[in-house]
């Protein structure tokens, strides 16, 4: 399991009061329990202090819905990155390509790729990514085999 991956609850480990430690609500939700803290002190993950930190089990899988994500980021009312309409995120193209997010940001910036900036977020159409692959990492690619 990835860091950012989230493990499923097994329903053996549950205790009968579904109460979890501090420890198990980092590996189910596969951060580190310094994440978890900063979450309960931003008031953004319910918790109890008594001789330990409990999370109840229902406010953990809240807290999961309600997690950040870039995914689902929206700029004016806008779903950032719609990839049913062709819009990815830097990570995104990374991932698609193959290539590491560094050489997007590079591309992007030096105008091999065409994106547009919303908010703080790189957007890419699916277009402008096809048209960089085509042009630029293919003739990349071609060069290096010879």
């Amino acid at each position: 399991m990835s860091k950012k991956e989230y493990m499923e609850i097994p329903e053996s480990e549950i205790p009968n009061d579904k109460l979890v430690s501090i420890n198990d609500a980092a590996r189910y939700n596969g951060v580190t329990r310094q994440a978890i803290y900063v979450a309960i002190k931003l008031n953004k993950l319910k918790a109890n202090k008594g001789a330990k930190w409990t999370i109840h089990i229902d406010d953990l899988l809240e807290y999961r819905k309600m997690k950040y994500c870039r995914t689902k980021s929206v700029f004016n009312g806008e779903p950032l990155f719609d990839n049913q309409k062709g819009y990815f995120s830097i990570n995104q193209v990374a991932k698609q390509l193959g290539v590491h997010p560094q050489k997007i940001y590079y591309a992007t910036r030096s105008g091999f790729l065409k994106a547009s900036r919303k908010g703080a977020a790189w957007v890419i159409h699916e277009e402008d990514v096809n048209e960089y692959e085509k042009t630029y990492l293919a003739s990349k690619e071609a060069a290096m085999s010879q």
